[in-house]
């Protein structure tokens, strides 16, 4: 599964948190949600992109990724560039592995062959 391009935009109460450590958690909240309603949860990340626009930053920002994703054992890079939605002061993506669901077992035919 892939979660692509989530910014810390709370929808809640329609306003961008002040630092990029709570946008952080606001975009980690949002993929959460997104990776629940396809059967995933955020132990199943498998690799992470974080795009911060200011170089300090990203302490606090890796900070929250480590405690939100630090038992997935992800992959994660992080860049610094300026991103594309004003007022973002942080952008993830994430990429989550699932098991599939195990194929059941064929049976063999319990039916005599014929001789030819």
């Amino acid at each position: 599964m892939f979660v692509s391009g989530t910014v810390g935009y709370d929808r809640r109460t329609n306003t961008w948190p002040a630092t990029a450590a709570a946008q952080a958690e606001v975009a980690l909240d949002i993929i959460e949600r997104a990776l629940a309603e396809a059967g995933a949860g955020l132990l199943d990340v498998v690799r992470g992109r974080v795009y911060v626009p200011d170089r300090a930053d990203v302490a606090a920002v890796s900070a929250v990724v480590k405690r939100r994703l630090g038992t997935a054992r992800a992959a994660n890079t992080t860049i610094c560039a300026p991103l594309a939605v004003e007022n973002a002061r942080v952008e993830i993506e994430v990429t989550a592995l699932t098991s599939p669901t195990p194929r059941p077992t064929p049976r063999r035919s319990r039916a005599r062959r014929r001789p030819r």
